[in-house]
């Protein structure tokens, strides 16, 4: 979590002379803690939306209204729910007023908006980023009489009167209904500090002990500390130095990360350190990096010093990975897919919110051809959001398909190209494949494509949509995906503002934004100069809305859990957002 400047307390965050309520929150010391809240920010109920805008990504996730970026907390629970915290304005378009926000899903693409879950302390403290985690043993002793406890750890950041920053702490907060509402701990902050970079606490179990990673954001540090019971920590080590330092790191992730060797098969042992570093990215503004290595429960150790980037595009950025999963399930990641260079302006503004998160991506390590050590990620399954066939072809050799997508009300598509017989030498550098999405009414485009010859490249360019015009909004974008094995694939997603695509399986991935001033609603892709004996097999599907299904059958608004107070044998209707 960063901003660039001070914060003004009566702009920007609209706090000044506007508290007329304390929320008190009673705790199991019978104490009370007081949450600050602004009048304008609604308490007990979902923000209510509208995703019907013609920028309003129908499969990813983002806010009802107003500003949103990271996300936090996410885990997932003893039910198979889903839960997506985020850092909220929930009273401006631009970041400020930090809340956390919540969702809930049971299959990553379907999310019930849910009331937010965490608010400011004080009018001069914000909730920052953070994770969260269920306590089933009751190592924190919140939870004498139930084994599903969920315990949040964030940052808490004071400012000055006049928007200075002040010191950033370490605090808790424990919820006894599943992650629904949360009660802060009294004896907060468990990890005082003076800086005023100190933040992002993330938190695993890590066989008898809690692990919390922390960015000391201008030292170029995370540190590494132990706790039996979510409240005392013990610095262990620090991790430092090694890849891209930019301007600050933050955003931290300690994940045990599987390892697919040469033949598919499961290795463990893993680990992955990621890092946001924001400013002063390769490409400008913010975006993640990663490290393979290994952890003891005290110490992590990079493989080598290599500096290796998430992904290619400029608009995938803080991301975590979900908390909870299942020993055999792939770890599940989700970014915030803006950059701060150009989040605070970008034309969504004009339907009344801002930024959207990637799609949910399975993860895991493998070594890729030539470079080595590689994150794969590709989409979490789509079938829920899956619709019908549009096209396929399975010989499109040195020739091209037009698919015209006007009638899907989505304006969203998937798409899979996948190539074969590939010979190991003699691939000309003309031999491409390439894929455009254009506006008929506008001649507005987004294209992408992928030479097979030499270092094979392959690009994105977002310059062909004319709805958002910055300086920083880089508009080309580069990788080499190498060939290994005589086949290559891709596959790609689109959904009115945001293009992502995954390159041979997942080991590249690039992640854009685009604003086109009308939709995208023809896709045409071709080869040409293909090596003989080369074949294409070409697929195109439509996705369907996510969130038309949650809207409102009368005025197509998206209410959300519009039950208060609820309890756990409620949660059919918090799930769905409606009672069953």
């Amino acid at each position: 979590m960063h901003w660039l400047h001070s914060i003004p307390l009566a702009g920007t965050l609209s706090l000044a002379n506007t508290c007329i309520a304390l929320n008190t929150t009673s705790t199991s010391s019978n104490s009370y803690i007081s949450t600050y809240v602004n009048s304008n920010v609604p308490t007990g109920v979902p923000v209510v939306g509208d995703y019907e805008g013609r920028y309003r990504p129908q499969i990813h996730f983002s806010p009802p209204q107003h500003f949103m970026n990271d996300p936090n907390g996410m885990f997932k629970d003893d039910d198979g729910v889903w839960h997506l915290y985020y850092q909220y304005n929930p009273t401006g378009l631009t970041a400020g007023n930090q809340h956390w926000g919540h969702a809930t899903s049971k299959d990553l693409y379907h999310w019930v908006n849910q009331p937010i879950a965490l608010f400011p302390p004080q009018k001069t403290q914000y909730i920052f980023s953070g994770s969260a985690v269920t306590d089933p043993n009751n190592t924190s002793g919140f939870f004498p009489h139930q084994n599903n406890g969920v315990v949040a750890i964030y940052t808490l950041a004071e400012y000055g009167a006049d928007g200075s920053p002040g010191p950033q702490t370490q605090a808790i907060a424990y919820s006894r209904d599943g992650g629904y509402s949360f009660t802060p701990y009294d004896r907060n902050p468990v990890i005082p500090s003076t800086s005023s970079q100190f933040r992002d606490p993330k938190v695993i179990w890590y066989k008898d002990h809690w692990v919390l990673v922390a960015a000391y954001a201008q030292e170029f540090e995370i540190g590494i500390f132990t706790s039996p019971d979510l409240k005392e920590w013990k610095h262990a080590s620090n991790f430092s130095h090694i890849g891209l330092l930019t301007l600050q790191w933050e955003c931290p992730n300690l994940v045990e990360m599987p390892y697919l060797d040469s033949n598919g098969k499961k290795q463990d042992g893993m680990w992955l350190m990621a890092i946001s570093v924001n400013p002063g990215a390769p490409l400008g503004g913010s975006i993640a990096q990663y490290y393979p290595g290994r952890f003891n429960g005290t110490h992590f150790e990079a493989v080598d010093n290599a500096a290796r980037i998430a992904d290619f595009g400029k608009d995938n950025y803080a991301g975590q990975f979900f908390y909870g999963t299942a020993k055999d399930e792939l770890p599940v990641y989700m970014g915030w897919a803006s950059n701060w260079q150009y989040t605070q302006v970008v034309p969504t503004g004009e339907e009344g919110w801002r930024s959207a998160m990637t799609v949910p991506r399975q993860s895991y390590l493998k070594k890729a051809k030539r470079v080595g050590w590689k994150l794969v990620t590709e989409p979490y399954d789509l079938e829920p959001v899956m619709g019908s066939q549009l096209a396929r072809n399975n010989s499109l050799v040195n020739g091209s398909l037009t698919v015209d997508f006007a009638t899907v009300d989505s304006n969203a598509l998937h798409w899979e190209v996948n190539i074969t017989g590939l010979p190991e030498t003699g691939i000309s550098d003309s031999a491409t494949l390439n894929f455009t999405f254009i506006s008929p009414e506008t001649g507005e485009f987004v294209r992408g494509g992928y030479y097979l010859g030499g270092d094979n490249p392959f690009f994105i360019d977002r310059g062909g949509a004319k709805g958002f015009d910055n300086v920083f909004f880089t508009d080309k974008f580069s990788t080499n995906s190498l060939i290994d094995g005589g086949s290559w694939r891709m596959s790609g997603i689109i959904d009115r503002s945001i293009l992502e695509v995954f390159l041979d399986g997942g080991i590249d991935s690039g992640t854009v934004n685009y604003f086109s001033t009308q939709p995208l609603t023809l896709m045409v892709l071709g080869t040409s100069d293909m090596p003989k004996g080369a074949n294409v097999s070409v697929s195109v599907n439509a996705l369907e809305s996510a969130w038309a299904k949650m809207a409102n059958e009368g005025d197509r608004l998206v209410y959300g859990n519009q039950t208060v107070n609820g309890t756990a044998s409620e949660s059919k209707t918090r799930l769905f957002g409606f009672a069953l």
